[in-house]
Protein backbone atom coordinates (compact mmCIF):
# COMPACT_ATOMS: atom_id res chain seq x y z
CA UNK A 1 0.00 0.00 0.00
CA UNK A 2 1.34 3.44 -0.82
CA UNK A 3 2.31 5.79 1.96
CA UNK A 4 0.01 8.81 2.33
CA UNK A 5 1.54 11.91 0.82
CA UNK A 6 0.80 14.56 3.44
CA UNK A 7 3.40 17.17 4.33
CA UNK A 8 7.15 16.99 3.96
CA UNK A 9 8.89 13.63 4.54
CA UNK A 10 12.07 11.85 3.69
CA UNK A 11 12.33 10.79 0.08
CA UNK A 12 13.52 7.26 -0.59
CA UNK A 13 16.29 7.23 -3.21
CA UNK A 14 15.46 3.64 -4.17
CA UNK A 15 11.84 4.56 -4.96
CA UNK A 16 12.86 7.60 -7.00
CA UNK A 17 15.53 5.61 -8.86
CA UNK A 18 13.01 2.88 -9.67
CA UNK A 19 10.55 5.33 -11.20
CA UNK A 20 13.28 7.09 -13.16
CA UNK A 21 14.64 3.78 -14.48
CA UNK A 22 11.21 3.07 -15.91
CA UNK A 23 11.22 6.45 -17.64
CA UNK A 24 14.69 5.81 -19.06
CA UNK A 25 13.65 2.43 -20.41
CA UNK A 26 10.61 4.00 -22.05
CA UNK A 27 12.64 6.89 -23.43
CA UNK A 28 14.93 4.49 -25.26
CA UNK A 29 12.07 3.68 -27.61
CA UNK A 30 11.67 7.24 -28.95
CA UNK A 31 14.84 9.18 -28.12
CA UNK A 32 15.89 9.49 -31.78
CA UNK A 33 12.80 11.45 -32.77
CA UNK A 34 13.11 13.69 -29.71
CA UNK A 35 16.79 14.36 -30.35
CA UNK A 36 16.09 15.12 -34.01
CA UNK A 37 13.45 17.73 -33.22
CA UNK A 38 15.60 19.25 -30.45
CA UNK A 39 18.42 19.82 -32.93
CA UNK A 40 16.30 20.84 -35.91
CA UNK A 41 14.17 23.39 -34.06
CA UNK A 42 17.01 25.77 -33.07
CA UNK A 43 18.44 25.46 -36.58
CA UNK A 44 15.12 26.57 -38.09
CA UNK A 45 14.77 29.47 -35.64
CA UNK A 46 18.32 30.62 -36.19
CA UNK A 47 17.90 30.48 -39.96
CA UNK A 48 14.55 32.29 -39.85
CA UNK A 49 15.27 34.89 -37.18
CA UNK A 50 19.00 34.97 -36.57
CA UNK A 51 20.16 34.97 -40.18
CA UNK A 52 16.95 36.10 -41.87
CA UNK A 53 16.15 39.16 -39.75
CA UNK A 54 19.81 39.64 -38.82
CA UNK A 55 20.76 40.04 -42.48
CA UNK A 56 17.80 42.13 -43.60
CA UNK A 57 16.26 44.07 -40.69
CA UNK A 58 18.21 43.79 -37.44
CA UNK A 59 21.99 43.90 -37.23
CA UNK A 60 22.84 44.13 -33.54
CA UNK A 61 20.82 43.99 -30.33
CA UNK A 62 22.30 45.22 -27.06
CA UNK A 63 25.73 45.03 -28.59
CA UNK A 64 25.31 41.43 -29.81
CA UNK A 65 24.94 40.11 -33.32
CA UNK A 66 21.30 39.18 -33.73
CA UNK A 67 22.15 35.52 -34.39
CA UNK A 68 23.98 35.45 -31.05
CA UNK A 69 21.08 37.20 -29.34
CA UNK A 70 18.56 34.67 -30.66
CA UNK A 71 20.81 31.65 -30.24
CA UNK A 72 21.41 32.26 -26.55
CA UNK A 73 17.74 33.05 -25.96
CA UNK A 74 16.65 29.85 -27.67
CA UNK A 75 17.90 27.88 -24.67
CA UNK A 76 14.84 29.02 -22.73
CA UNK A 77 12.56 28.04 -25.61
CA UNK A 78 14.06 24.57 -25.76
CA UNK A 79 13.71 24.18 -21.99
CA UNK A 80 10.05 25.12 -21.68
CA UNK A 81 8.90 23.09 -24.68
CA UNK A 82 10.84 20.01 -23.52
CA UNK A 83 9.65 20.24 -19.92
CA UNK A 84 6.24 21.86 -19.46
CA UNK A 85 4.49 20.24 -22.43
CA UNK A 86 5.80 16.66 -21.90
CA UNK A 87 4.98 16.98 -18.20
CA UNK A 88 1.44 18.09 -18.95
CA UNK A 89 0.54 15.55 -21.60
CA UNK A 90 2.71 12.70 -20.31
CA UNK A 91 1.38 12.98 -16.77
CA UNK A 92 -2.24 13.17 -17.89
CA UNK A 93 -1.93 10.14 -20.16
CA UNK A 94 -0.15 8.03 -17.55
CA UNK A 95 -2.61 9.00 -14.84
CA UNK A 96 -5.90 9.02 -16.72
CA UNK A 97 -5.55 6.55 -19.60
CA UNK A 98 -2.68 4.17 -18.86
CA UNK A 99 -3.22 4.06 -15.07
CA UNK A 100 0.53 3.89 -14.66
CA UNK A 101 0.52 5.85 -11.44
CA UNK A 102 -2.01 3.53 -9.81
CA UNK A 103 0.36 0.65 -10.47
CA UNK A 104 3.37 2.57 -9.14
CA UNK A 105 1.56 3.62 -5.97
CA UNK A 106 0.67 -0.02 -5.31
CA UNK A 107 4.37 -0.46 -4.52
CA UNK A 108 6.02 1.17 -1.48
CA UNK A 109 6.09 4.55 -3.23
CA UNK A 110 4.21 7.70 -2.27
CA UNK A 111 3.02 10.60 -4.38
CA UNK A 112 5.86 12.87 -3.28
CA UNK A 113 8.43 10.37 -4.52
CA UNK A 114 6.47 9.85 -7.73
CA UNK A 115 6.29 13.55 -8.52
CA UNK A 116 9.92 14.12 -7.54
CA UNK A 117 11.11 11.33 -9.82
CA UNK A 118 9.06 12.59 -12.74
CA UNK A 119 10.37 16.13 -12.26
CA UNK A 120 13.98 14.96 -11.97
CA UNK A 121 13.78 12.89 -15.13
CA UNK A 122 12.16 15.69 -17.14
CA UNK A 123 14.63 18.19 -15.68
CA UNK A 124 17.66 16.10 -16.64
CA UNK A 125 16.34 15.51 -20.14
CA UNK A 126 15.40 19.15 -20.69
CA UNK A 127 18.66 20.39 -19.23
CA UNK A 128 20.47 18.31 -21.83
CA UNK A 129 18.31 19.36 -24.76
CA UNK A 130 18.40 22.98 -23.63
CA UNK A 131 22.10 23.09 -24.53
CA UNK A 132 21.47 22.20 -28.16
CA UNK A 133 20.69 25.79 -29.25
CA UNK A 134 24.07 26.92 -27.91
CA UNK A 135 25.85 24.15 -29.79
CA UNK A 136 23.99 25.02 -32.99
CA UNK A 137 24.71 28.73 -32.44
CA UNK A 138 28.42 27.99 -32.41
CA UNK A 139 28.06 26.80 -35.98
CA UNK A 140 26.60 30.21 -36.80
CA UNK A 141 29.40 32.21 -35.19
CA UNK A 142 28.86 32.15 -31.41
CA UNK A 143 32.24 31.96 -29.68
CA UNK A 144 32.64 29.33 -26.92
CA UNK A 145 33.05 30.69 -23.38
CA UNK A 146 33.90 29.00 -20.04
CA UNK A 147 30.62 30.19 -18.54
CA UNK A 148 28.71 27.98 -20.97
CA UNK A 149 29.66 25.00 -18.82
CA UNK A 150 27.15 26.23 -16.22
CA UNK A 151 24.29 26.59 -18.70
CA UNK A 152 23.13 22.95 -18.17
CA UNK A 153 22.66 23.77 -14.47
CA UNK A 154 20.56 26.83 -15.28
CA UNK A 155 18.50 24.84 -17.77
CA UNK A 156 18.06 21.94 -15.33
CA UNK A 157 16.79 24.15 -12.49
CA UNK A 158 14.35 25.95 -14.79
CA UNK A 159 13.16 22.70 -16.35
CA UNK A 160 12.45 21.27 -12.89
CA UNK A 161 10.15 24.19 -12.17
CA UNK A 162 8.26 23.91 -15.44
CA UNK A 163 8.02 20.14 -15.04
CA UNK A 164 6.33 20.77 -11.70
CA UNK A 165 4.06 23.28 -13.40
CA UNK A 166 3.14 20.73 -16.06
CA UNK A 167 2.44 18.00 -13.52
CA UNK A 168 0.31 20.35 -11.40
CA UNK A 169 -1.63 21.39 -14.49
CA UNK A 170 -2.22 17.79 -15.54
CA UNK A 171 -3.53 17.03 -12.06
CA UNK A 172 -5.93 19.98 -12.19
CA UNK A 173 -7.68 19.67 -15.55
CA UNK A 174 -10.59 17.38 -16.28
CA UNK A 175 -9.98 16.89 -20.00
CA UNK A 176 -6.84 16.83 -22.10
CA UNK A 177 -8.39 19.43 -24.44
CA UNK A 178 -8.10 21.99 -21.64
CA UNK A 179 -4.34 22.07 -22.12
CA UNK A 180 -4.91 24.37 -25.07
CA UNK A 181 -6.02 27.11 -22.65
CA UNK A 182 -2.83 26.69 -20.61
CA UNK A 183 -0.66 26.70 -23.72
CA UNK A 184 -2.30 29.82 -25.13
CA UNK A 185 -2.73 31.84 -21.94
CA UNK A 186 0.39 30.86 -19.99
CA UNK A 187 3.13 29.13 -21.97
CA UNK A 188 2.95 31.25 -25.13
CA UNK A 189 3.08 34.63 -23.29
CA UNK A 190 5.99 33.39 -21.15
CA UNK A 191 7.77 32.27 -24.29
CA UNK A 192 7.18 35.52 -26.17
CA UNK A 193 8.04 37.88 -23.30
CA UNK A 194 11.28 36.20 -22.27
CA UNK A 195 13.71 38.33 -24.25
CA UNK A 196 14.45 35.60 -26.75
CA UNK A 197 13.72 37.45 -29.99
CA UNK A 198 13.69 41.07 -28.82
CA UNK A 199 15.07 42.93 -25.79
CA UNK A 200 12.75 43.41 -22.85
CA UNK A 201 13.90 46.99 -22.30
CA UNK A 202 12.13 47.98 -25.53
CA UNK A 203 8.74 47.05 -24.10
CA UNK A 204 6.42 49.36 -22.12
CA UNK A 205 7.44 49.75 -18.50
CA UNK A 206 4.61 47.57 -17.20
CA UNK A 207 5.68 44.65 -19.37
CA UNK A 208 9.28 45.13 -18.30
CA UNK A 209 8.23 44.76 -14.67
CA UNK A 210 6.13 41.68 -15.42
CA UNK A 211 9.01 40.13 -17.34
CA UNK A 212 11.08 40.12 -14.17
CA UNK A 213 8.63 37.57 -12.76
CA UNK A 214 8.99 35.35 -15.84
CA UNK A 215 11.32 32.40 -15.07
CA UNK A 216 12.14 32.10 -18.77
CA UNK A 217 13.40 35.68 -18.84
CA UNK A 218 15.67 34.97 -15.88
CA UNK A 219 17.02 31.93 -17.71
CA UNK A 220 17.62 33.92 -20.89
CA UNK A 221 19.60 36.55 -18.98
CA UNK A 222 21.63 33.91 -17.14
CA UNK A 223 22.51 32.13 -20.38
CA UNK A 224 23.56 35.35 -22.09
CA UNK A 225 25.69 36.34 -19.13
CA UNK A 226 27.24 32.86 -19.11
CA UNK A 227 28.25 33.44 -22.72
CA UNK A 228 29.34 37.08 -22.50
CA UNK A 229 30.16 37.82 -18.85
CA UNK A 230 28.41 37.26 -15.51
CA UNK A 231 27.03 40.05 -13.34
CA UNK A 232 26.54 40.29 -9.57
CA UNK A 233 22.74 40.09 -9.88
CA UNK A 234 22.95 36.65 -11.51
CA UNK A 235 23.01 34.98 -8.09
CA UNK A 236 19.64 36.59 -7.35
CA UNK A 237 18.29 35.36 -10.68
CA UNK A 238 19.42 31.82 -9.93
CA UNK A 239 17.90 32.04 -6.44
CA UNK A 240 14.60 33.16 -8.01
CA UNK A 241 14.63 30.14 -10.34
CA UNK A 242 15.32 27.82 -7.40
CA UNK A 243 12.43 29.38 -5.45
CA UNK A 244 10.16 28.94 -8.48
CA UNK A 245 11.18 25.28 -8.70
CA UNK A 246 10.57 24.67 -5.00
CA UNK A 247 7.10 26.24 -5.14
CA UNK A 248 6.12 24.29 -8.26
CA UNK A 249 7.38 21.05 -6.67
CA UNK A 250 5.17 21.49 -3.61
CA UNK A 251 2.17 22.56 -5.72
CA UNK A 252 2.63 19.53 -8.00
CA UNK A 253 2.81 17.16 -5.02
CA UNK A 254 -0.31 18.66 -3.47
CA UNK A 255 -2.34 18.62 -6.69
CA UNK A 256 -1.30 15.10 -7.62
CA UNK A 257 -2.08 13.88 -4.10
CA UNK A 258 -5.61 15.21 -4.42
CA UNK A 259 -5.99 13.55 -7.82
CA UNK A 260 -4.60 10.13 -6.87
CA UNK A 261 -5.49 9.74 -3.20
CA UNK A 262 -8.23 12.10 -2.02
Amino acid sequence: MSRPAVGMRRLEPAAIAGIMSREVANFRTFWKATAFSSVLEPVVYLLAFGLGLGATVVNKVNGLDYVEFVGTGMVATAVIFSSALPAMFGTFVKERFQRTYDAILAAPVDVEELVTAEMLWIGIRSGFYGCFPLIVSMLFGLDPAPGMLIVPLFAFVTALGFAGFGIATAASVAKIDQFSYVTTLVITPLFLVAGTFFPIDQLPEGFQILAQFNPLHQLVVLVRHACFGFEATDLLRLAALMAFTLVMWRVAVRRMSKRLID
